[in-house]
């Protein structure tokens, strides 16, 4: 089972290795910088767990745990 940007703990960092998603979503996250090769970062968990603060590319991005779950890491 692929290892995916919702089981990033706050603190870990993991570089993108694939956007599992396909239309206006899919080209949304990659032009906010989720991109193979790119350094991902778990920064904040909101209080009730969801969404989650993510740093790429000098910008912090809250995503969906359910996006999340869609980006591949290594």
């Amino acid at each position: 089972m692929a290892k995916t940007l919702a089981g990033l703990d706050v603190g870990e960092t993991a570089r993108v290795k694939a956007v599992s998603l396909d239309g206006a979503k899919r080209v949304r996250l990659q032009e906010l910088g989720f991109l193979p090769g790119a350094r991902v970062a778990a920064l904040h968990v909101s209080p009730f767990g969801d969404p989650v603060a993510y740093a790429v590319l000098d910008t912090v991005i809250a995503l969906r745990r359910s996006d999340a779950a869609c980006i591949e890491i290594e």
